[in-house]
């Protein structure tokens, strides 16, 4: 079963013609060297970014996504907490105050990113670790059945991408269907399904040793194919 479906997707900001799905309840890799439409994939999925041909079709009503942590002003007057209570809106609506359920989640997310001791800190005064661990808290917190996030360990430390990458795995085994755009080789083998892509064009979709061949990285990152010498 698969819980994204796109055919013949082409879309602004440089997608052109992609074929190609993303398994339920699995993690998908979308994965490419800079430039290569990785973000505007996800924008579209997310339903961000317009159509231009094709379909895409999202088996989840309202997809959760997660950008990076460099994308939200560090000048918001907004608590860790309050950030992370922003995930439960699409459920209770911006000025509705929150359930006891509602708090419970919440809770729940920050424990897992190890950030409730920073619950009452300002966002802006948080490093990019901790910034991002709220982000992706956030993005838990809707409990959404699709959980997009666009380089959610890039530039992270050691200890917040083995944080990051744990609360994703526990995640999909909760049964939640992931789509993480990457572009380090590492986490896309450790995937359970790769997309990659260069120039706004897939390359090849499958799992991690079928489309991360040496053949085909070097066909998306654009370098010669490493040869051994005699």
């Amino acid at each position: 079963m698969n819980a994204v479906a796109l055919r013949a997707l082409t879309a602004a900001y440089g997608l052109h013609g992609i074929t190609a799905t993303a398994p339920a309840e699995r993690i998908t890799a979308v994965v490419g060297a800079n430039g290569a439409g990785k973000s505007t994939l996800l924008g579209v999925i997310a339903g961000v970014l317009p159509v231009v041909s094709g379909s895409v079709e999202v088996a989840c009503a309202r997809p959760a996504l997660v950008t990076q942590h460099s994308e939200v002003s560090g000048t918001l007057p907004l608590t860790v907490r309050a950030a992370v209570s922003m995930g439960r809106w699409a459920h209770r609506g911006p000025w509705r105050r929150l359930s006891t359920e509602d708090r419970r989640i919440v809770a729940e997310c920050m424990e897992r990113l190890e950030i409730g001791d920073l619950a009452g800190r300002q966002l802006g005064t948080l490093s990019g670790g901790q910034r991002q661990r709220a982000l992706v808290a956030q993005g838990l917190a809707q409990r959404a059945s699709l959980l997009l996030l666009d380089e959610p360990a890039a530039g992270l430390d050691l200890a917040a991408r083995r944080l990051i990458d744990d609360a994703l795995a526990a995640a999909r085994a909760d049964g939640v269907t992931i789509l993480r755009v990457t572009h380090d080789l590492a986490v896309a083998e450790a995937a359970d399904h790769c997309l990659l892509l260069r120039d706004g064009r897939l390359v090849a979709a499958g799992p991690p040793e079928e489309v991360l061949t040496q053949d085909n990285v070097s066909t998306a990152w654009g370098v010669p194919r490493l040869t051994a010498r005699a």
